[in-house]
């Protein structure tokens, strides 16, 4: 957005981070509370009373602000005086912030403080986290004491006396950690009881669930990424499938959106009064993926399938689109698909088509012939998509392809333990020394940027795998914390992209789409990038940043349509859209991917499937349609 040359004062604000304001957000936030009477406390020294705040002028509403974030009012009168009556809010707020997490928190402590103590956090952690992010800022502090706790608890203190030894080229013995709950059924643990007992290994297992359990991963974790993922792939795919899910659980897990914590018991009556019954067929011959996951083939290789039998009731407009995680609990799969007309679900990981990793399933009416490949293409490997990596890239590490691109990134104090772990060995460092690197490379995604010097992916490197625009989501107020969400949970608009191309050809003049939970406008990018016309694009995305990434794309890139935007699908009622579908000519294409909360392989809680109460609004996305369908047919008869 471009600033205002005539407004006041821009010029001395640093830009150079996303929370260096968030001090002065607490004071808009609360700007609302009306100052109070103070009276000194007990105990005070006589010599010292509390200000006049009449006399304190401009800071009596801050004095009261911070008596209702719950400081004592010693403190806040301590840092009046060391500031002055006259300096700034933001001044005297970070003083109080500074004398807080020097003291102990006693009876006066902060909801925030109360909070993150409830959840099992050090208090004095808290503390920290509050003061250096501010504590309105709830999501920062969170994300802030996850890492934390994920880098004490978790990561090895990488030394070379205490480092484990290669011995006859096995891997070397790891503690175990990060034992996660993985289990969603009974048929899941009497699989996983099979495999090994309590006590040890079982002589008899795959070498591979061996290799897992050696590289410092649960039993529990290996064996359900075997069934999940099937034994035909690597090791090294497993391991990516396992880091993914725990890392996808250590986000997803504290920072789901108010909103998207609201139960949807509407959604779930709707699913119990589904008029459509189970399929023989569908009942006995259960959806499997794929090995490859490459869908109905790839641009430019052999092996493409070009015509596919959808059933009758599929074959009726409009064209949908329905997107969500491969790996999904038992039986999911065979539900979506059930709910839409019986299609078979396309299942392809996005390694195959750029450079990183994305396992996703689409069900959709599409046309499988004549598809192309967006343009310009996206890059294949690692080094293709950062080339100035390749200078400082090891040739130990053998990663051409990233995992799965999530929410969560490496921190600086993770970064600093492997580049103290190399910097010991001259040339290329020990197995056990590469193992750990290696390891650690792949499970946050981190590349090469310096002698033995790794980072994690900016949000902008992000946007460039996902085939996003550079920076798509920067700017507007939007933080990196949130970019970083909000790029985790979006479409790779490559994949998506090569699917929707057949259409080009069947709306030269624009289509029409309802776009629902539309995220950052993955479908939107992919077919402004196909050179689609839209006409209208009706959106409904229940995040406020995310519309208004969308709202900036689409001035942005002067589109010439109309885009009308809705908060909640549950809003979305059927005069609704029969009324917009009525003003606008109809629908073309409804596409969308509904949240995976209770579906992804890191939920341990709430992995619920599709009863989970974030992941049932797929059969929103299953009344929508079918009013769409309904409407079209009246409206062509």
């Amino acid at each position: 957005m471009a600033k205002d040359s005539s407004s006041s004062g821009d010029d001395d604000i640093d830009w150079n981070t996303d929370d260096d304001l968030e001090v002065e957000k607490m004071i808009l936030l609360k700007s609302s509370v009306k100052p109070r009477a103070v009276t000194p406390t007990s105990s005070s020294s006589p010599t010292e009373t509390t200000p006049d705040l009449v006399q304190m002028g401009s800071s009596d509403q801050t004095f009261a602000t911070l008596v209702e974030m719950g400081y004592s009012m010693d403190m806040i009168a301590r840092a009046i005086k060391e500031n002055g009556p006259n300096a700034d809010a933001s001044v005297i707020i970070e003083t109080v912030l500074k004398y807080s997490s020097e003291s102990e928190a006693g009876s006066s402590k902060s909801k925030a403080i109360d909070y993150f103590l409830a959840m099992g956090f050090d208090e004095e952690k808290v503390i920290k986290a509050i003061h250096e992010h501010g504590e309105d800022n709830m999501e920062l502090i969170g994300n802030a004491l996850i890492s934390s706790a994920e880098e004490e608890e978790r990561l090895p203190t990488v030394k070379e006396e205490n480092l484990p030894v290669v011995k006859e080229g096995k891997l070397p013995e790891v503690k175990e950690e990060n034992d996660i709950d993985w289990s969603d059924s009974d048929e899941e643990m009497n699989y996983c009881d099979l495999l090994f007992s309590d006590d040890e290994i079982d002589p008899d297992s795959p070498d591979k669930f061996r290799s897992l359990v050696k590289m410092g991963f649960s039993k529990l974790e290996a064996s359900l990424a075997l069934e999940r993922c099937g034994d035909k792939v690597s090791v090294e795919e497993l391991a990516d499938f396992i880091w993914a899910a725990q890392l996808a659980r250590s986000f997803d897990e504290f920072h789901a959106d108010p909103e998207e914590k609201k139960p949807r018991h509407d959604a779930k009556k709707r699913r119990i009064d589904s008029r459509r019954k189970p399929s023989s067929s569908t009942a006995e011959e259960k959806v499997r993926l794929p090995n490859p996951m490459i869908g109905f083939g790839l641009p430019n290789e052999p092996g493409l399938i070009t015509h596919r039998s959808l059933p009758a009731t599929a074959l009726r407009p409009p064209f949908f689109y329905y997107e969500n995680v491969a790996l999904a609990p038992k039986g999911v799969w065979e539900t979506i698909s059930r709910h839409l007309f019986d299609v078979e679900p396309e299942f392809v990981d996005s390694k195959y088509i750029c450079a990183a990793a994305r396992k996703r399933g689409y069900v959709h009416n599409l046309p499988i012939n004549n598809r192309f490949q967006i343009q310009p293409p996206p890059k294949y490997t690692i080094s293709d998509a950062f080339p100035l990596s390749k200078k400082w890239w090891p040739t130990w590490d053998k990663r051409t392809k990233l995992n799965c691109v999530v929410t969560v990134y490496g921190s600086a104090k993770l970064t600093k333990r492997i580049r103290e772990a190399l910097e010991p060995h001259i040339g290329e460092p020990p197995a056990h020394v590469r193992k750990y690197v290696i390891d650690q490379c792949r499970r946050w995604n981190l590349v090469w940027v310096g002698p033995n010097k790794t980072a994690p992916l900016e949000p902008d490197e992000m946007e460039n795998l996902l085939g996003f625009p550079k920076n798509h989501t920067r700017g507007g107020g939007v933080s990196r914390t949130v970019r970083l969400k909000s790029l985790g949970n979006s479409f790779q608009v490559d994949t998506v992209a090569y699917h929707l191309s057949a259409l080009k050809p069947l709306f030269p003049n624009g289509i029409n789409v309802l776009s629902l939970f539309t995220g950052i406008g993955g479908a939107e990018v992919a077919l402004h990038r196909l050179q689609i016309p839209m006409k209208v694009v009706v959106s409904v995305e229940i995040s406020e940043v995310n519309r208004t990434i969308l709202k900036d794309f689409w001035k942005q890139t002067e589109q010439k349509g109309l885009l009308i935007e809705y908060a909640d699908v549950e809003e979305m009622t059927n005069d609704t859209i029969e009324d917009l579908m009525k003003k606008y000519g109809g629908f073309d294409l409804v596409i969308g991917g509904s949240p995976c909360n209770n579906l992804a392989g890191g939920n341990r809680v709430t992995r619920s499937g599709l009863d989970g109460d974030h992941s049932i609004l797929f059969f929103e996305y299953c009344r929508i349609l079918e009013v769409v369908r309904e409407t079209t047919a009246r409206m062509r008869r």
